[in-house]
């Protein structure tokens, strides 16, 4: 099994902060909708699946129900206040990701062009 690169490593942490963001952005619009319930992504139990990964291997993130949450009379649980927070987290990871892919890239190029 071949490790996997930097690159191929920081592909990973983005595409899981990805799709952490989707899920909260899913749990946010569905604030009104009767029975539903509160989903998440475990992001450091995925990032350590994730860096297990042979490279290239697109990593197929896990999304579970989240537990222990006040349930409205309507049976929804999620929580705006919980859900902003984490999207406000995982905005910050996904420019964390960003910005460390292009150092990458940049140290690259530097690398390629000789530190002209």
């Amino acid at each position: 099994m071949a490790t996997p690169s930097v690159v191929s490593q920081l592909e990973s942490f983005l595409s899981i902060t990805n799709r952490r963001q989707t899920v909260i952005a899913s749990n946010m619009a569905n604030i009104d909708t009767p029975g539903y319930r509160t989903q998440d992504v475990n992001f450091q139990a995925e990032l350590n699946r994730a860096m297990d990964r042979p490279a290239g291997e697109v990593p197929q993130v896990a999304v579970h129900a989240v537990p222990g949450l006040l349930e409205r009379p309507d049976g929804n649980n999620v929580d705006m206040d919980r859900e902003s927070m984490l999207l406000s987290e995982t905005q910050l990871q996904y420019q964390l990701g960003t910005q460390l892919l292009k150092g990458r890239f940049h140290s690259l190029l530097a690398a390629i062009n000789g530190d002209k």
